[in-house]
């Protein structure tokens, strides 16, 4: 899936452009466009297992009575709540927050009412009473709240608008979690639990998004500080080298110093504690249930000797770092997950030199010759080989990068044909194996940075969204141009009989 930078996602940024498709799923069974909310009483059942996971009822798994572990579903008060930035109180989460002025944020307001009501069918009278609501709202408030079906439909646009995911063609599946009540670390936790639970309920990995508290006026809401909610500690050992993920040092630190201890003896694949920072700027530790935590062995069909390196890695990628946009109104805290595709695990996560750099260990471990030429393209031919049979034999959905591009040239007919002009930033799309072999490599390519959508930062990736007027003309004028195409290819077939 989504939007797409660390493992997945939407719009994924760690400074390097790469393929990913995130948050795409197979979502066969399901009915387009269902789940605007997710059914209350199958969210309760599993936050409810998730309650009875780790001592004394709480979410951690560590005692409830130890001061340093984050704060238990029972006892709210246990827990260390730390100041980063005590002697500034500089707010990290609005240094990445948009700035718009109050004409900007009504712009996007009012063309998303108008696109809501547009693309659901609903009555002009409709659409004109409820943008002047929100309108007026936004003068006195400076901001709205939306109906849940408004956010249901923002969320799957903002993915569909995901200029860097590939996996776009299931967006209409997109289950929504509305979670915008919750405003306790406590409860949070719970349910951020509980979306991992039922991303692993099915046969299929299904798209599911939890959609927390707004940013209103000056205040700052809760919001998940870790790039993905599962994701792997990297330590510094002795000698200068690095035990695990280095992407994750300094994420890794600052657990430590909030109470979290590691696993001895610390290993390359120790799962990190989610790490939630409160309103008032504290921040608050829940280490995962053992459990919760789905991991695939790693091994290669043919290949043995891959399984003596002990390589393992997370079913689902949980991306919970990116800011959801949907008109003029900020959800800092949204994770979604969707299901791997094969190349970001084997050809960036376990080979990049910035991560787990394992590709000359990779190469001896499966026998391959490194004094050929062409050994690196082997390597990672076969790793990308092992991930997918691993996958598969665990019952993990994933795809490889050749269905994944199948699946967007199949995405941008459908855009096209409903008159939707396309965004998809090439140097992401294509994917790092075998580009030239996929259809995407030799597809023109549009970075358009509509609104809705996710965004990480003003400074990067939220520098260009707005509302862009002119892919909308341009869409009505490309469907009109194609239905012209039709019409004048039926009659001529009619005048060949």
């Amino acid at each position: 899936m989504f939007h797409t930078g660390r493992n997945t996602h939407p719009s994924c940024g760690d400074g390097k452009p790469r393929s990913v498709s995130q948050p795409a799923a197979n979502t066969a069974g399901r009915p387009a466009g269902a789940g605007a909310v997710c059914e209350p009483g199958r969210l309760q059942r599993l936050i409810s297992k998730g309650q009875a996971e780790g001592p004394e009822g709480g979410l951690c798994d560590q005692p409830a009575s130890d001061p340093l572990v984050g704060a238990s579903l029972r006892r709210p008060d246990v827990g260390r709540a730390l100041f980063v930035d005590t002697a500034s109180r500089s707010d990290p989460l609005r240094r990445r927050l948009r700035h718009l002025t109050p004409g900007e944020r009504a712009e996007e307001t009012a063309a998303f009412v108008e696109l809501f009501h547009r693309e659901t069918g609903l009555p002009m009278a409709a659409m004109k009473a409820r943008r002047a609501e929100v309108l007026r709202s936004l003068r006195r408030e400076g901001w709205y709240e939306h109906t849940a079906d408004e956010l249901a439909f923002g969320a799957r646009v903002a993915w569909r608008n995901s200029a860097r995911c590939i996996g776009r063609l299931f967006w209409k599946s997109l289950e929504v979690i509305d979670c915008r009540s919750v405003t306790e670390p406590d409860e949070m936790a719970s349910r951020l639990f509980a979306q991992i639970r039922m991303a692993h309920a099915g046969d299929r990995v299904a798209p599911i998004i939890s959609i927390f508290p707004p940013v209103k006026g000056e205040a700052s809401p809760p919001y998940a500080e870790n790039a993905q909610l599962i994701q792997y500690a990297g330590y510094l050992d002795p000698s200068g080298g690095v035990i695990g993920d280095p992407q994750n040092l300094e994420f890794t630190r600052i657990a430590r110093s909030l109470g979290w201890r590691p696993p001895e003896p610390q290993g390359p694949f120790d799962v990190l504690p989610l790490m939630l920072r409160t309103p008032g700027g504290g921040r608050r530790i829940y280490p995962l249930p053992k459990d919760l935590v789905r991991e695939v062995q790693i091994r290669h069909p043919s290949r043995a000797g891959l399984a003596d390196l002990g390589l393992r890695w997370y079913a689902v990628p949980f991306v919970s770092d990116m800011i959801l946009s949907i008109g003029g109104i900020d959800y800092p805290c949204a994770p979604f997950n969707g299901f791997y595709q094969g190349t970001e695990i084997a050809s960036r996560n376990l080979v990049d030199s910035a991560r787990y750099d394992l590709l000359e260990p990779a190469a001896d471990a499966m026998g391959i010759d490194r004094s050929e030429r062409l050994w690196k393209d082997d390597v990672l031919t076969e790793l990308n080989r092992a991930i997918l049979y691993s996958f598969d034999e665990a019952g993990v959905s994933i795809c490889d990068h050749h269905a994944a591009s199948e699946w967007h040239l199949t995405f941008v007919r459908t855009e096209q044909a409903a008159a939707r002009a396309v965004a998809a930033d090439w140097a992401w799309i294509v994917p790092p194996q075998a580009s030239a072999a996929c259809p995407v490599f030799h597809l023109p390519m549009n970075g358009l940075s509509d609104v809705p959508n996710f965004y990480r930062s003003r400074a990067s990736d939220g520098a260009d969204l707005a509302v862009r007027r002119s892919t909308e003309v341009e869409g009505r004028m490309l469907g009109r141009w194609r239905r012209l195409q039709r019409r004048w290819r039926k009659w001529i077939r009619e005048r060949r009989r």
